[in-house]
């Protein structure tokens, strides 16, 4: 059975009962109705109960185990994962949200190895309500590696590789592009109600209305929240032709009491243990999204071209060391050491000028307080703003140099 699929375009939403019913455009689930419960002989259930039928399609990863569940389109409002879930359970965690435009996905992760052998989804032809049934059964180490991976779909591609491509002119700008980092299913870091993914977005937006006042040219690889592989967001840059890639966080970091911005270029060491743990944190993005690994290593190299990336590696420095100056002097606050240099994936282009920008901690009082305030996040926008524009000018004078 492998690169096991299933999907459903669950043809009864279309009878005549279900036609009389004012169905949403989302469907909705009952966070009360829906289980996930073990059983007897390595058996486990999971049921979500959804307002209406929707398409969907099922399919397990391995390294780590997960199963994934991609529809469209399900509201998850009002869900939590303790909902679902049962203590010590064949299933340990589940995260859900949405994926990409139209779709939405939950993932699963399994305890154990075990694999879809029942899946239906009812749909009562009454009320046009439907149940997502999945019964897993324990399987084999060898069975489930064989079964698993992403399924091969035409269909399923990338909303940004639908979308038109404007032809642009050969003198086409300055082009930035943000990078919102999480969004949809990975909510990045979280406290007290807050979410990574919600507070950069609102940020990003506020620093692309500087940028676009300014007269450059701004690309989001999010502009909504919906998840955006790491890959993919290196690859919008080349597709758009990014003169620079900035990628935007506000992480949590527990130990060392962390506070302050701090700009990342690329290296393939970090310098501290606090460096280790926000490049785990960052490129989990994959594993928590159920995005399939299998090559990516070889992805990877062929990115990291040596020979390209003599020349944007100190213009990346460059880059840093810019920024920091201005979101200095716009106010900070920084972090003691603000210029620093990990192996975050999402910097591993070798042609464009990239770094990742840690506005601050939530795990600090005064920093979570300060991304909150819009009127810090404005300044702070405007003072990066600024330092683009001066280092795109200052870029343009030292490549002039070299030409001569």
């Amino acid at each position: 059975m492998k690169r096991f699929l299933l999907s459903v375009i669950c043809a009864l939403c279309m009878t005549s009962h279900a036609k009389a019913q004012d169905l949403s455009a989302l469907a909705r689930v009952d966070p009360v109705a829906s289980t996930i419960q073990d059983g007897w002989w390595g058996r486990t259930d999971l049921s979500l109960f959804l307002s209406q039928g929707v398409p969907f399609r099922v399919f397990t990863l391995d390294a780590p185990a997960r199963l994934v569940v991609d529809f469209r389109e399900v509201d998850f409002s009002g869900v939590s994962s303790s909902d679902l879930l049962e203590d010590g359970g064949r299933i340990g965690a589940v995260r859900f949200g949405a994926f990409q435009p139209g779709w939405s996905r939950l993932v699963a992760d399994l305890t154990e190895p075990m694999l879809p052998v029942e899946i239906g989804m009812p749909v009562d032809p009454n009320t046009g309500r439907a149940t997502l049934d999945i019964m897993l059964k324990t399987t084999s180490q060898a069975e489930y590696a064989a079964a698993s991976g992403a399924p091969e779909d035409p269909n399923w591609t990338p909303a940004f590789l639908n979308a038109p491509v404007v032809e642009q002119e050969a003198d086409k700008g300055f082009t930035v592009v943000l990078d919102p980092g999480h969004g949809g299913v990975d909510p990045g870091a979280e406290r007290d109600g807050v979410t990574e993914k919600e507070l950069i977005l609102s940020f990003a937006r506020t620093l692309a209305d500087e940028l676009r006042r300014a007269g450059v040219n701004v690309v989001l690889t999010r502009d909504e929240d919906i998840f955006v592989a790491l890959e993919t967001r290196v690859a919008i840059a080349h597709l758009h032709k990014g003169d620079i890639f900035i990628s935007l966080h506000a992480d949590i970091l527990r130990q060392g009491g962390a506070k302050g911005a701090t700009v990342y270029t690329l290296s393939e060491e970090a310098a501290d243990e606090a460096t280790l743990q926000l490049v785990a944190r960052h490129d989990r993005s994959a594993v928590l999204a159920g995005t399939d690994l299998t090559g990516s290593d070889d992805q990877v190299t062929e990115i990291l071209l040596d020979f390209a990336r003599l020349e944007t590696a100190p213009r990346s420095g460059a880059l840093a060391k810019e920024l920091a100056r201005g979101m200095r002097e716009a106010g900070g606050p920084m972090n003691r050491r603000s210029l620093r240099r990990a192996g975050f994936s999402v910097l591993k282009s070798a042609d464009i000028p990239s770094v990742l920008i840690e506005l601050g901690f939530l795990s600090s009082e005064r920093d979570l307080n300060n991304l909150r305030d819009p009127v810090w996040r404005q300044g702070i926008a405007r003072g990066i703003s600024q330092s683009i524009l001066v280092w795109r000018d200052e870029d343009a004078a030292r490549a002039a140099l070299v030409r001569q």
